[in-house]
């Protein structure tokens, strides 16, 4: 069976090796190199150099609705979508006589749109998955081939469920890429379901509770993070755990900062420990790190967001 591939990020580079292995994927799809930093420097996605190390011939359309036409040259069965970030057309869908299929991590039909992962963090979902579902004009709202949970630990941030969930996808496309060439579809179709929106970078309320605080750092870090202010300072928060907490005070308070004890803020129920942290402008560090020589102490309060 002769496989396109579209896919951009790091999260997609997984199941590109996985497919490649097992059946040979004939071309891969990814988004134009974009600048990055500041000075701006073109620079390939993930999937182009991974595709380039492993021989693939690369296309990057600014738009791959329009070229239908193009696609349906290369003769390939199908196409696998991951994590791509372009809307596909009718035209593109055309293409290809065994359909186009998405990996998307989630358990469809929750979770539907761009940011699946960070959302069922921010959540607290002790569970998630990934589904492989036949690509349609709507978004996420496809047929379902298979689908296999993952357990979301109190361990994890946004980097290392992706990890599994990326490792999740290979195993995944490649067992349904198998039934697809077998034309064995037992396809099942999704209930009512709900899309969440992208993720941006946020401060952190301390009025919620702590399971809400812990899964609101978590599910945003490594990237845009979750912040908080304390006059002119501003710390990235990389983790955060909960802790018990007995004393009263008001939400944002700071009840220990000690290399020792680490930063521990009350929330509005219970209390955070925050173990890494990055000041605007410096680098990742442990929360005892940070708090060297610092002048943060117990009874100071972060400021709270305007809501």
């Amino acid at each position: 069976m002769k496989i396109v591939f579209a896919g951009t990020p790091e999260f997609a580079v997984e199941p590109l090796c996985r497919l490649h292995e097992a059946f040979g994927v004939c071309a891969a799809v990814t988004q134009p190199d974009r600048p990055q930093g500041r000075k701006g420097v073109l620079t390939p996605s993930p999937v182009k150099r991974e595709a380039e190390r492993l021989g693939i011939p690369v296309f990057q359309p600014e738009k791959i609705g329009k070229e239908g036409a193009f696609l349906a040259s290369l003769g390939a069965d199908c196409m696998v979508t991951c994590a791509y970030g372009q809307i596909l057309t009718q035209e593109v869908l055309d293409a290809f006589p065994r359909g186009v299929w998405n990996i998307h991590a989630s358990l469809l039909p929750a979770y539907r749109g761009a940011a699946p992962i960070p959302r069922a963090l921010i959540d607290g979902l002790r569970e998630t998955g990934v589904t492989i579902m036949k690509t349609e004009l709507g978004l996420d709202t496809g047929d379902m081939l298979l689908a296999e949970k993952c357990p979301i630990y109190d361990s994890d941030d946004l980097g290392t469920l992706e990890d599994r969930l990326s490792r999740l996808s290979g195993e995944l496309i490649v067992k349904a890429a198998d039934m697809i060439a077998r034309g064995d579809l037992p396809l099942q179709k999704q209930g009512e379901g709900f899309t969440c929106k992208k993720v941006s970078r946020t401060e952190v309320d301390f009025s919620k509770s702590a399971r809400e605080v812990s899964c609101l750092i978590r599910g945003l870090s490594p990237a845009p993070f979750a912040y908080a202010r304390m006059g002119e300072l501003m710390l990235n928060f990389w983790f955060a755990e909960e802790t018990a907490c007995a004393e009263e005070a008001p939400a944002g308070t700071v009840l220990s900062a000690s290399p020792k004890t680490g930063l521990v803020v009350k929330c509005g129920e219970g209390a955070v420990r925050i173990t890494e942290l990055q000041p605007a402008g410096g680098r990742r560090m442990s929360a005892a790190d940070f708090l060297n020589g610092r002048k943060i102490q117990a009874g100071q309060r972060f400021d709270q967001p305007v809501l």
